[in-house]
């Protein structure tokens, strides 16, 4: 089973890890509900390394 991997990037250009493990709709689900808080970060999902 593909696992996915949450990541945000700050108004400075760093990348975090915010959440890794779920499947693609929960990582999407998650990734959707930090967006519309409204925080000038951006939120993306990637595909985890095998």
């Amino acid at each position: 089973m593909e696992t996915f991997r949450v990541m945000r990037q700050d108004d400075n250009g760093n990348r975090f890890l915010v959440a890794a493990g779920p499947d693609r709709a929960a990582a999407e689900a998650l990734a959707a509900e930090y967006e519309a808080r409204g925080h000038k970060q951006l939120y993306w999902v990637e595909r985890e390394a095998q």
